[in-house]
């Protein structure tokens, strides 16, 4: 006779699986879906997509509010990355996804963002001023350990001067972010302050916006 599984006693894999199956349990298997990128999905998707359009997001806004201690940091030196967090409104990109590709786009989203606990997915409306589309978006997910809280603006500068993890610096990180947004027209007044600071503080011989979004 078998036991019933113990809530949260089941093998990462399957909440993991678990969480993407929910997450696409109303889909028909024929329309195209969207994915609402505000961070380096802007600039490094790593998926194919046949439509991308400049959009906003109510009721979140961009920050650097998780502590990253291995892509853009180490456990000594965590970086930090961006979450969309509650309030306010955010510009960012959305990308179609042809409905062929599904689920192998979404299938490398949850390896690639959901890992950590640091997100939540859920289906949100994002406008583009004259229509709106329903898109895939990863909250931050506030109870996670990851959770920076409030820093202070001289804080969060020296912990992205200072951070390198595997996939390199976190000055990089939040400057190709900064570049990709103005290559499609998006101002964020608050990143825009803290690049500047950052540009400043490191010149004459410091960090430049990096000409090619590759890292």
């Amino acid at each position: 006779m078998g036991s019933a599984a113990i809530p949260g006693s089941e093998h990462p894999d399957q909440r993991f699986s678990g969480n993407l199956s929910h997450s696409l349990s109303n889909w028909n298997g024929v329309d195209d879906l969207w994915v609402f990128a505000y961070g380096s999905l802007i600039w490094r998707p790593s998926f194919e997509w046949v439509e991308r359009r400049r959009v906003t997001l109510r009721g979140y806004h961009r920050e650097l509010c998780l502590w990253s201690h291995d892509h853009r940091g180490s456990p000594d030196a965590p970086g930090v990355v961006f979450g969309l967090n509650r309030g306010g409104s955010c510009p960012g990109v959305a990308y179609r996804v042809a409905a062929a590709q599904v689920r192998e786009t979404f299938e490398a989203l949850w390896v690639r963002e959901m890992r950590a606990g640091a997100y939540v997915p859920r289906w949100v409306r994002c406008c583009d001023g004259q229509d709106s589309v329903q898109a895939l978006a990863f909250l931050l997910n506030r109870q996670c350990t990851h959770y920076t809280g409030e820093l202070a603006e001289d804080h969060l500068l020296a912990v992205i001067r200072r951070a390198v993890g595997m996939s390199g610096r976190c000055l990089d990180y939040v400057l190709h972010t900064h570049a990709a947004l103005h290559e499609h027209g998006i101002e964020d007044r608050g990143l825009c302050r803290l690049v500047s600071r950052l540009l400043d503080a490191n010149s004459p011989a410091g960090a430049t916006v990096p000409l090619a979004l590759t890292a």
